[in-house]
């Protein structure tokens, strides 16, 4: 809080509510051998006006995408977020409102609901979404659980192109129960290895995940993979971290999903250091009563007037603990209220325009790395916003701390995760990104050939 009102009598009067003498008592399980016996070193106290001049100046100090041009995905997208997004979310009404635990006399904030998983099944292409999950990570998680709930099966086909963060969720989620992960490699165009995959295809196995776009931005062959994880009777789970792409690419349910999650942040969320995010779920009405979380439903009274029901609710709170099939605790409601305002005011054509934005701006980008003096396009699959480069002569790294010198932040280093590809960087470019900010890092990285 930017201020807080207690007075000493204030403070005084709580702590006398509940029987302590003084604010020092509530530490005393704290042994005195681990306690300050000093003052702590901070300069004299300043004056509102000039704490906040001395704030501002420290953040002015951070390389944020308001400052710098940005270049950075890997999982969290710099898109632009129309005032109209803020001005309706940020409404006491929809800015207060927290889960509904009475839910029937929520009407509005089920309604909001509602609407949002009727845009994530037009997105998706799936039956039934559910009202939204923790992030991306763990709403993949869930899939992988959720797969096996429904055919028993212990064995996941997991490809090394998916997110490596939402691989460790996924990782931590099935060692609880003893499934086992097994690893896809990646091949020179940045996709799945699909012959690695039918090989790897057993009567063990419960699902094949794929993200598409995958971690390297490449578009994956989902009917292919399909066709095959199907004819093995097992799940195709598809991950979606960058859902623009939805604006231009088949839906993963026109070609073949059976569960289909990812990350909301595009959809009106900015950055946030990482989150809040929303995660979004769907799937078919056959494997609804497998899926996690909780389900709004619209209805009628009996004076015909249209109502909103929590029609599904598989929740530890409302149902018997061993019952429940996630402990979700709560469906990051104002995140899910932001991708349905942000999605409304697009509409279909907008998505489609904003996605169109997004592929020609990116390829305008790697076809400027592909002539640039040391460095090439690593993989030659088609991508959707982000594509990797290789380093020839300087290590990324060094790359990234000489572009912020220059005001641009970089991208994301891959050797953090890949080994292999420690010569590489992985470059982000979305429709906030101009063609003059384009032009700045290839010359800030090299030059042209």
């Amino acid at each position: 809080m930017r201020y807080i009102p207690n007075t000493e009598a204030d403070c005084r009067t709580m702590l006398d509510a509940i029987g302590v003498r003084s604010s020092e008592e509530l530490f005393a399980d704290i042994p005195p051998k681990l306690r300050l016996k000093r003052g702590l070193d901070l300069p004299p106290p300043l004056s509102e006006s000039g704490l906040k001049r001395q704030m501002d100046a420290l953040a002015g100090k951070d390389a944020d995408v308001d400052r710098y041009s940005s270049f950075l995905g890997a999982g969290a997208y710099n898109h632009f977020i129309p005032a109209a997004v803020s001005h309706l979310v940020f409404r006491s009404e929809f800015y207060t409102a927290y889960t509904p635990y009475q839910p029937e006399i929520s009407q509005g904030t089920l309604q909001a609901i509602y609407e949002y998983q009727t845009l994530i099944c037009q997105l998706t292409g799936m039956e039934i979404a559910n009202a939204s999950m923790y992030d991306g990570s763990s709403a993949l998680a869930e899939a992988v659980l959720m797969a096996h709930r429904i055919n028993g099966r212990q064995e996941v086909l997991m490809p090394r192109a998916v997110h490596p963060e939402y691989r460790m969720v996924c990782g931590t989620y099935a060692n609880k129960l003893g499934l086992r992960l097994i690893e896809l490699p990646y091949t020179d165009k940045g996709t799945t290895d699909l012959k690695q995959m039918k090989a790897a295809l057993s009567p063990r196995t419960s699902c094949v995940v794929v993200q598409s776009p995958n971690f390297f931005g490449a578009l994956e062959m989902l009917e292919e993979i399909a066709e095959a994880a199907h004819a093995a009777d097992a799940l195709l789970v598809v991950a979606v971290p960058e859902p623009i792409s939805f604006g231009i690419v088949r839906s993963p349910g026109e070609s073949g999903a059976d569960i289909v999650v990812g990350e909301g942040q595009s959809f009106g969320n900015h950055l946030n250091f990482g989150g809040p995010y929303l995660g979004f779920f769907a799937t078919k009405e056959a494997y609804l009563r497998s899926m996690p979380g909780r389900l709004v439903g619209q209805t009628e009274d009996k004076h015909g007037r249209i109502g909103y029901v929590l029609t599904l609710s598989t929740r530890e709170q409302h149902i018997r603990r061993e019952k429940a099939t996630s402990n979700i605790c709560t469906n990051e409601g104002l995140c899910a209220l932001t991708a349905t305002v942000y999605l409304s005011l697009l509409g279909r054509t907008g998505l489609r325009e904003l996605a169109l934005l997004n592929l020609r701006k990116t390829a305008y980008a790697k076809a400027a790395f592909s002539k640039l003096r040391g460095y090439d396009v690593r993989f030659s699959g088609p991508t959707f916003n982000e594509f990797v480069v290789r380093s020839k002569k300087r290590k990324p790294a060094q790359v990234n701390r000489a572009l912020l010198g220059k005001r641009i932040i970089g991208g994301m280093e891959l050797g953090r995760f890949y080994p292999e590809l420690a010569d590489c960087l992985l470059l982000c470019v979305t429709e906030e990104n101009s063609r003059e900010e384009i032009d700045a890092l290839c010359k800030a990285m090299g030059g042209a050939r």
